[in-house]
């Protein structure tokens, strides 16, 4: 017998494995392409496949055909900087009654694909190696269905595309383009085609090479102004540049600067919290992230309050879309406010670019919405007055979880009872903390003494009494939260980890909270668990309760840095670095399942994670920083190193282009034994570099 099923909220549904399809992702600005091995959109099954621009699908479906079949598949390679998708094919055999008129592999096709200013280009080359003139067909079918991505996650819309073909083909139809070619042999041709999206903008579809070469100069004008790793372990060598290629790939230009895109498919757009800790984790490599980051949330900071969206006066944005249900307002996020931490780590953000960089400027630029922000979290976010800042949504259409864990089921209680609002996360308060001290700081520097008085006095209140609530002693850990009725939800999760990192515990609790994070029922082996084993929800295979997120992990590590526990650190960081080595192109996806360790396998794809992912690019650069117990300070004019250790697959590292201030470094870190000696190799200004041991 059938049962219907009462899908959670903004489910997504997946009928096919990403996982197993090996899908390629190409993007830049708005646009951005989900595609097949072959290069191809929606040849089988259903999916995620298209070309997409302003959170609508422009392509739903891409196929290459030569003489009516598919091309035999030799490689696929999303080429190192993330500027283009190369896929190398070859004819496959053509019969005809009943015998092979056209022997395989005597034509190669190399397809070129890549996203220039919503524009989707495709050059297609073939070579004859044949010792004799060949002539053959070639079909392009395409289709449109212009559905905006909820309605392709599982939630007619007019829309505008432009195709070019060259040369033009010799048959076209409504849905395909045929072209008869002839050459000689060893001769070489290419078909070109352009798709433009246009919704609201003028897309121009230029010539191939020009646009490919305007492609290469706008990833290679950003590459030079990060800092570079390299080190002993050519593996670690080439998760750092996937790393820096996605992350290159998914940052967009604002007019407020660089922001980081959340992930493809699912979140190519704005989300606060994760671009948020994304420029957290990239402050030591990039701090011009984090500039673009609190310029643009501050700009979308709410002024007013409103339901549907889930906006209240100085609440720092959670989500933006721009596609026809979000401004139809069908969904509610076309600028959707429904989380609860994106406003103390906004604050926590600008606290710590202005310990990074000393950038008063672009402090005083923000320092209303800073304020805005604080009063958002005495007002709203702490509406009983309890000291605790609690979310509950105001719309049935929003999100019921509102903190970084936002499935339906992920707040429950030791019996597996689902915790009811409003609900105090563990997390937030430990961001509220670190939010006033920050705040604290930078009041200091601007002449609010008493405002900044006042924050080192709240931050220290809440310190004390979320020790005293929080802290479950039977569990050796913090509570995930508390519910609506005060009551806490005994549940060891990865959530205590962040208040390491915000830096609310103790000394002796951060110690007691690491050790059991890294006990087998939280740490799979891979990394460290949403979840711990043993939880009444606990679901390997969960989004939220078992899983294993890198971004989580990279938090915790620089947390567990944070108390000086920077063995504890290379832990989290050999487990990432050792399941990259089990990803496709050594890209750490969104997320993975929390399946225990086992030989000679690697980790359990979760089966609809983005990838690339924001913060999971970011997530290496956070795990090396917290090994290197690197701290970089403005007002000390120094960039030390405490007590830094090298996990076992690391020798040396060496870390060119490091900025503070107008100094520009190059170093060396070199393990010896137990030992990490540090060499400056260049120094161009006057900033202090320490080993601190």
């Amino acid at each position: 017998m059938d049962i219907k099923i009462d899908l959670p909220q903004h489910y997504i549904e997946v009928e096919g494995s990403l996982v197993q399809r090996r899908l390629r992702s190409l993007k830049h600005g708005d646009a951005f392409a989900v595609l097949d091995e072959y290069g191809d959109i929606g040849v089988i099954g259903t999916g995620p496949e298209g070309l997409y621009y302003n959170d609508m699908r422009f392509l739903s479906w891409y196929d290459l055909r030569f003489e009516g079949k598919r091309p035999l598949l030799l490689s696929s390679i999303i080429q190192d900087d993330n500027a283009a998708l190369s896929v190398v094919l070859a004819n496959p055999d053509v019969h005809s009654d009943g015998g092979i008129v056209f022997p395989r592999d005597i034509i190669a096709i190399e397809r070129t694909k890549f996203i220039w200013q919503a524009v989707f280009y495709e050059r297609i080359g073939f070579r004859n190696y044949a010792d004799g003139e060949r002539r053959f067909r070639v079909e392009i079918g395409f289709s449109a269905d212009f559905h905006d991505l909820f309605e392709v996650r599982g939630t007619a819309r007019e829309r505008r595309m432009e195709m070019r073909f060259w040369p033009p083909p010799c048959n076209l139809a409504p849905r395909r383009a045929a072209f008869d070619l002839k050459l000689a042999a060893g001769e070489r041709k290419s078909l070109f085609v352009s798709v433009a999206c246009e919704d609201g903008n003028k897309p121009v579809s230029e010539p191939f090479g020009r646009a490919f070469r305007a492609r290469r100069r706008a990833l290679r004008h950003k590459a030079v102004e990060t800092a570079k790793v390299e080190s002993s372990n050519e593996l670690l060598n080439e998760v750092c540049r996937r790393s820096t290629a996605d992350l290159n790939m998914v940052m967009t230009r604002t007019r407020h600067g660089l922001y980081p895109y959340a992930g493809i498919p699912w979140y190519s757009t704005v989300f606060g919290r994760d671009g948020i800790i994304t420029a957290m984790l990239l402050l030591w490599i990039d701090p011009s992230v984090a500039k673009g980051v609190l310029s643009y949330l501050a700009e979308t900071q709410a002024k007013a309050t409103d339901p549907f969206s889930e906006a209240e006066p100085g609440k720092i944005l959670h989500e933006t879309r721009n596609g026809e249900m979000a401004r139809l307002k069908e969904v509610p996020f076309k600028h959707y406010y429904g989380t609860v931490d994106a406003t103390p780590l906004f604050i926590m953000l600008a606290g710590m670019y202005f310990d990074r960089t000393g950038n008063l400027e672009t402090i005083k630029g923000i320092w209303h919405h800073i304020k805005a922000a604080l009063q958002w979290i005495d007002r709203y976010g702490d509406a009983d007055g309890d000291g605790f800042v609690e979310y509950e949504r105001k719309t049935s259409t929003g999100l019921i979880n509102q903190g970084w864990k936002d499935s339906y089921d992920s707040i429950f209680h030791t019996n597996g009872d689902l915790a009811k609002g409003p609900i105090a996360l563990c997390e937030v308060q430990s961001y509220v903390f670190a939010a006033k001290m920050h705040a604290a700081t930078l009041a200091q520097r601007l002449g609010e003494l008493a405002l900044a008085a006042k924050l080192i006095s709240a931050a220290t209140a809440l310190k004390k009494k979320f020790e005293a609530v929080f802290w479950r002693e039977e569990l050796g850990t913090y509570a995930l939260a508390l519910d609506g009725g005060k009551t806490p939800c005994r549940v060891r999760a990865s959530n205590a980890g962040h208040a390491l990192f915000a830096g609310i515990a103790s000394p002796e609790l951060a110690k007691r909270v690491a050790d059991t994070l890294l006990k087998p029922d939280s740490f799979s082996g891979w990394g460290i668990r949403t979840v711990a084993s043993g939880e009444a929800r606990f679901n390997p295979i969960s989004y939220h309760n078992g899983s294993v997120w890198p971004h989580d992990n990279a938090l915790i590590a620089l947390g567990f840095a944070r108390y000086g526990l920077i063995p504890e650190a290379a832990s989290v960081f050999t487990a990432m670095f050792e399941a990259a080595a089990f990803q496709d192109m050594r890209r750490l996806p969104e997320l993975f399942c929390g399946f225990i360790r086992k030989p000679h396998r690697g980790p359990t794809a979760y089966p609809a994670a983005c990838a690339p992912q924001a913060w999971a690019s970011a997530a290496p650069f956070g795990c090396l920083a917290a090994c290197l117990g690197m701290e970089i300070r403005h007002e000390s004019n120094a960039i030390s190193f405490r007590d830094p250790v090298m996990p076992a697959f690391l020798d040396a590292v060496t870390l060119n282009g490091l900025s503070l201030g107008r100094s520009r470094i190059k170093l060396k870190l070199q393990r010896h034994g137990n030992d990490v000696t540090l060499n400056l190799l260049k120094r161009q200004g006057d900033t202090k570099i320490l080993l601190i041991k």
